[in-house]
């Protein structure tokens, strides 16, 4: 399925997988539970996620290098900051939103989405990104690949 390569924009990909896993929340009633300040945990998961993924952005931004997913490609290989904790801040970003919402909807069918952005993600965006990058970096990413983790 290659024609889905870097064809999503990641932040439409979180979109979706919030509006599915509330939908789905809604129409699985019976998998409700009770979670104690389980307000109060969304919301601080959900800002956690959005200040890693805007991290990553301005990070980006101060090396000058391109913030769109869509064209692989990069002016510079950015190693510092966020990026030595993760080579896919953004990304983790999304998914740490995602977690927070999954805890907002107190619905245990929300979180199967978890798993699945993190698949489709690894495929379609991470992947031809590496592509991408150790064609242009060859092994220097590779060796920040060693040193990097692709998620946490």
């Amino acid at each position: 399925m290659a024609s889905l390569d870097s064809k999503v924009p990641p932040p439409a990909v979180v979109l979706i997988m919030a509006v599915g896993m509330w939908l789905t929340a809604r129409a699985a009633a019976a998998f409700d539970f009770a979670f104690p300040a389980h307000t109060w945990v969304a919301a601080g998961l959900v800002a956690t996620g959005f200040l890693t993924g805007m991290t990553g952005v301005v990070t980006f931004r101060k090396a000058r290098t391109t913030t769109n997913p869509m064209k692989p490609g990069a002016s510079s290989l950015v190693t510092w900051g966020i990026y030595t904790l993760s080579r896919n801040p953004m990304y983790l970003g999304g998914l740490i939103m995602l977690l927070g919402w999954a805890i907002g909807l107190s619905n245990a069918v929300a979180f199967l989405f978890l798993p699945a952005y993190v698949l489709y993600i690894n495929r379609f965006q991470i992947a031809p990104e590496e592509r991408a990058l150790t064609s242009l970096f060859g092994a220097t990413y590779v060796a920040y690949q060693a040193r990097a983790r692709r998620w946490l």
